[in-house]
């Protein structure tokens, strides 16, 4: 059994770490590794028999680099290589916006920006370019989100794959990431002549359980509900449910406060509940400054309010694409990373919330695992 709970906090200055024991009643910090670079992407992979954490190392004057821990973070290394693209490619890496594990042992598969898919087979030390996504027909023309053209999302379900892309959409793989397919049906894009284009849309991210491989949910770039062009307003497209592994998508967002938002989260132990952090588009914050967590315990039917604990007001922060996560214990807590850098859980899915952390630098990313 799984005794200790570890936390990645990929910040603007580095990479910490955070452990607990399972009670979670206190939680041990140690860092910044990777001093003053930012870190946008990290990995707990506990595939192996030692628990390997992995984190991006943008540096903008020395590259891209990937750090690796053989000691829970204890201390960190470079791996031997970074992803890069060939010499002729004419496109160079920006940054790395997602470590996910492989189907493979030690096999890791990176998301990046401008918007490609790489693949270590050797925990890092070397990188290929996958061709299917990063040279598909449409990269091209994807153009950049505020954040960048960055490819965020990576879900790998056996053979399949699902990819997020901002501003790209959703492309879904049956063949291992030999080939990709646009799958946005019903997937809005409301700064476009074509508000329900083929591609283009700025998905945030995209989320699963395993137990219901064919269901997945997406926080889209919402908040068109007043945007008025051909054929009139279209509400709600900012919080979507597909229920045919990503071949279309239907609105979830009724009952939401704003269908604007960043990160999109499954519960560990049943599919149908999920959570999100709406956001007004304008402010990049919670609707008047009141931080909230919504939760939704029928799929998306309807949604309640989780804040005891939290700010009731003045509290203007954002909780980014990959700042939040829940834990797989019984009764499983959520954390969110905020811009401002507090670190927050909410025990018991969500229903009470403290400060774990409160003057950490921006929080980009979290991760959590049980080791």
């Amino acid at each position: 059994m799984a005794e200790r709970v570890v936390l990645m906090i990929g910040t603007r200055k580095g990479v910490f770490v955070a452990e607990s024991a399972r009670t979670r009643r206190r939680f041990a910090l140690r860092g910044p590794f990777g001093d003053g670079v930012p870190v946008y992407a990290t990995l707990v992979d506990t595939r192996g028999a030692t628990p390997r954490l992995y984190a991006s190392n943008c540096n903008p004057f020395f590259g891209m680099k990937v750090l690796r821990s053989t000691d829970l973070g204890k201390t960190f290394t470079e791996t031997k290589s970074a992803p890069a693209f060939p010499g002729d490619d004419g496109r160079a890496l920006a940054n790395i916006w997602a470590l996910e594990a492989g189907a493979r042992k030690r096999e890791l598969l990176c998301g990046a920006e401008p918007a490609a898919l790489f693949r270590s087979r050797d925990g890092g030390d070397s990188w290929e370019l996958v061709p299917g996504i990063s040279n598909h027909e449409h990269a091209r023309q994807w153009q950049p989100g505020a954040g960048g053209l960055c490819m965020h999302t990576i879900i790998r379900d056996g053979r399949r794959l699902h990819i997020g892309i901002s501003t790209g959409g959703h492309y879904l793989s049956e063949d291992d990431g030999e080939t990709f397919t646009a799958s946005n049906g019903g997937v809005g894009a409301g700064f476009t002549p074509d508000p329900y284009p083929v591609f283009g849309q700025c998905v945030h991210k995209i989320a699963r359980h395993e137990a219901a491989p064919g269901r997945l949910y997406m926080q889209n770039h919402g908040g068109w509900a007043e945007w008025d062009g051909p054929g009139g307003r279209r509400p709600g497209i900012g919080v979507l449910r597909s229920d045919d592994y990503g071949r279309t998508w239907r609105s979830i967002a009724s009952g939401l406060p704003s269908d604007f938002g960043f990160p999109i989260v499954v519960h560990p132990h049943d599919p149908d509940i999920v959570y999100v952090v709406p956001l007004e588009p304008q402010t990049r914050a919670c609707p008047g400054g009141a931080p909230a967590v919504w939760r939704s315990e029928n799929g998306g039917a309807s949604w309640t309010r989780l804040s005891r604990g939290l700010p009731k007001k003045e509290s203007f922060f954002t909780v980014q694409r990959d700042g939040m996560v829940i834990d797989d214990l019984r009764s499983p807590a959520l954390y969110f990373g905020t811009t401002t850098g507090q670190l927050w859980i909410g025990r018991d899915g969500g229903e009470q919330w403290e400060c774990l952390f409160d003057s950490l630098p921006p929080i980009p990313t979290v991760r959590v695992a049980l080791v």
